[in-house]
């Protein structure tokens, strides 16, 4: 179920098997001049999941999420298969982006691409001192196509928030050198690495995690620089294995989004919160959020975004419980992709359209046809 179906490289629009990796659909489509209109930090993720999860990206605030871009899909439920679109069974449509394969399985897909000149990226690097100082800085991009911040959250008191924004555009060929306008879509990737061991617990405890902040705060020179694509989107692509850093027990995400009036408030809380427990994240990303998107379980809305890994452990477990009360005290939610053990009220709090999706599953008989442990534990 991984392969292409048909690609017009005019109209820059493809149909593939949902299997399909977007790895894959970006070796065959980035050097004909076309890129996915919306990526996830990873290209290790099937087409399929993609519109289950209804995945958002750098650029939601101006291009929206994933299901956006998506002009219909087959659907088997089961005994028969549907094509679904915005026009054709919208309710499964509605219903199947974002739904987390609980309306089917999704067997091919029909979506646009974007035009691109070049496999490099126009990227502006600014440093921010603190949490008030990086939304200002978002708010004043906003017509930069693609925007994401790093944040230290271990920073606390006046540095709370410390920040590196990175804000980017696709190059055109004009600004690659005369040495590489010849071939303007050449991937300068380097060599894979592979995390050989499960690291140690004290690798992530709280002086090793500040330190590393410290230091990869400090290396982001601010300015412009052009930077291959890969870079930009998928930087821990080159780490295979990159999980073992938590150690054997693994880690957990926490993925929240606060509507646009309540993220500042919210987002000072949340870090302030997280930077007590002092047992953080390295890698904690800030993103600003577009409109609603259509689907009835999609997870982003106009506002911020904030993600962020934990090792898991009962004390992280208990504090992203703290997290998610928070969030709901801010009129959040959590998104369902990142998601292993959060609670059928935190749910029912943060998605008003949660009746409408149960009864599209009703009343197809879906809900007796496709389960999952998410599902079950979260009452959908």
């Amino acid at each position: 179920m991984d392969r292409f179906v048909s690609f017009d490289d005019r109209a820059g629009t493809v149909t593939c098997e949902a299997g399909l990796l977007l790895s894959d659909l970006i070796d065959v489509v980035l050097p004909r001049g076309w890129f996915p209109p919306v990526t996830p930090g990873t290209r290790f993720v099937t087409i399929g999941g993609m519109i289950a999860s209804d995945v958002h990206g750098k650029n939601h605030h101006g291009s929206g999420s994933f299901c956006d871009h998506v002009l219909s899909l087959d659907l088997m439920i089961g005994d028969r298969v549907l094509t679904c679109s915005a026009t054709e069974n919208g309710d499964f449509f509605a219903a199947t982006c974002g739904g987390m394969g609980l309306t089917g399985v999704i067997l091919r897909a029909t979506f646009r691409l974007l035009a691109v000149e070049t496999a490099a990226m126009r990227q502006r690097t600014l440093r921010l001192q603190t949490l008030e100082q990086a939304i200002d800085a978002i708010e004043a991009s906003l017509e930069s196509t693609y925007s994401v911040a790093w944040v230290d959250c271990l920073a606390s008191g006046g540095n709370l928030g410390r920040s590196v924004l990175f804000l980017a555009e696709h190059a055109q060929v004009n600004d690659l050198s005369r040495e590489h306008q010849a071939q303007p879509f050449a991937r300068r990737r380097g060599r894979r690495r592979r995390v050989p061991i499960d690291f140690p617990t004290f690798a992530l405890s709280e002086l090793p995690v500040r330190l590393f902040n410290k230091a990869y705060y400090a290396a982001q020179r601010p300015g412009d620089a052009l930077v291959d694509i890969d870079t930009y989107f998928y930087p821990l692509d080159s780490i295979l294995e990159w999980n073992r850093i938590y150690g054997r027990r693994g880690f957990v995400q926490f993925q929240c989004g606060l509507p646009l009036a309540e993220s500042r408030s919210g987002l000072r809380r949340l870090l302030e919160q997280i930077a007590q427990g002092r047992d953080a994240s390295f890698l904690t990303v800030l993103k600003r959020m577009g409109a609603q998107s259509f689907g009835l379980l999609s997870f982003p809305f106009e506002g911020y975004s904030l993600a962020l890994d934990f090792r898991a452990t009962p004390e992280n477990l208990l504090l992203i419980d703290r997290l998610d009360a928070i969030t709901a005290e801010h009129g959040g939610r959590i998104y369902l992709a990142k998601d292993a053990r959060t609670n059928a009220a935190s749910l029912a709090a943060g998605y008003p359209r949660l009746d409408e999706f149960r009864a599209v599953r009703q009343r197809y008989g879906l809900d007796r046809r496709f389960t999952s442990l998410q599902s079950r534990r979260l009452e959908i």
